[in-house]
């Protein structure tokens, strides 16, 4: 653990985490403290990894909490680690993983695998940093906001459309990913279930607010979704081969940047069970379809002491 250090890259986001060899394993003081740098920084990343590989990315994991199956929907491709393949899917939009189930993954782990020559960079959001900046009337009627998330998000309304005009690789994906429809409501503001601070809880899977209309919501997610993404809550990390990127799925949102043409991109993700998100007045979210139980356990961690 003494060899460990933590290379604060940006004011409200980002660090690096030197001295650490993964693939020799990590014992249980320094998974202690590459979580807390997690938590203090919501994206941490690991240099020169060569030596992992999908068994010790998932030995890795599994000293940071209870690995998911690797996704609810798309299960045709992994049972633990999820390829990130370019050939399926770019998901060149601003995101929190698998908000539309209840139990919202705690932390994903992504390890570059194969990287284009140009481009295929990622950039994290902070939305503890987004909601601690919000305007006392911004911020009273965002915690009083509930949104419906479902796995169905840019498909929605002209499927069959989209998908006609997509590679059959693309819409193998596409349509594996919609197979299984969930749909969850959860508070816009939630509370960080190991920090205690509150976060917003938004991406491209929002719907609508519940409560109210499409044109209404659309104009209320722009509002709040762009205070989460101004450049001063980013980082945008240039991957590296033997890179491995570890975010707090709870108070992050990122955008895998779409820019490097028809380049071959792959990496490999592992995600951690979470809890079910709690607004600011202790009330969780809510089932309206689907089960996630064969997806996630639902963990619920330890705070930390204010």
């Amino acid at each position: 653990m003494s060899s460990v250090k933590v290379v604060k890259l940006g004011a409200r986001i980002g660090a690096r985490v030197d001295g650490v060899d993964l693939a020799r394993g990590v014992d249980a003081a320094t998974a202690d403290r590459i979580n807390d740098a997690l938590l203090e920084h919501k994206v941490i990343f690991l240099r020169g990894q060569h030596g992992l590989d999908d068994d010790s990315q998932l030995a890795f994991a599994r000293m940071l909490g209870t690995p998911t199956t690797a996704h609810p929907t798309v299960t045709s491709r992994g049972a633990k680690v999820l390829p990130i393949d370019s050939r399926y899917d770019k998901a060149n939009s601003w995101h929190t993983d698998v908000t539309f189930v209840d139990r919202i993954p705690k932390a994903s782990l992504l390890r570059a695998i194969t990287l284009p020559p140009y481009g295929g960079t990622t950039t994290w959001a902070s939305t503890e940093a987004a909601y601690d900046r919000l305007p006392e009337p911004l911020r009273a009627l965002a915690e009083s906001l509930w949104a419906v998330h479902t796995n169905t998000y840019d498909y929605a309304g002209d499927v069959d459309a989209r998908l006609e005009h997509l590679a059959d690789t693309e819409r193998q994906y596409r349509e594996e990913f919609v197979s299984d429809y969930y749909e969850t409501e959860h508070p816009v503001v939630r509370v960080h279930p190991e920090t205690g601070r509150k976060v917003l809880l938004l991406g491209h899977f929002v719907k609508h607010f519940v409560g109210l209309g499409q044109s209404e919501s659309a104009a209320l997610f722009q509002l709040l979704q762009n205070r989460i993404t101004k450049l001063e809550n980013t980082i945008r990390w240039s991957w590296e081969l033997g890179d491995i990127a570890v975010w707090d799925n709870r108070a992050t949102q990122h955008y895998a940047v779409s820019d490097y043409d028809d380049q071959f991109r792959r990496l490999s993700r592992v995600t951690l069970a979470g809890d079910i998100p709690v607004d600011v007045h202790g009330e969780r979210s809510r089932v309206v379809a689907g089960d996630a139980s064969t997806y996630s356990a639902v963990v619920e961690p330890v705070r930390l002491a204010s």
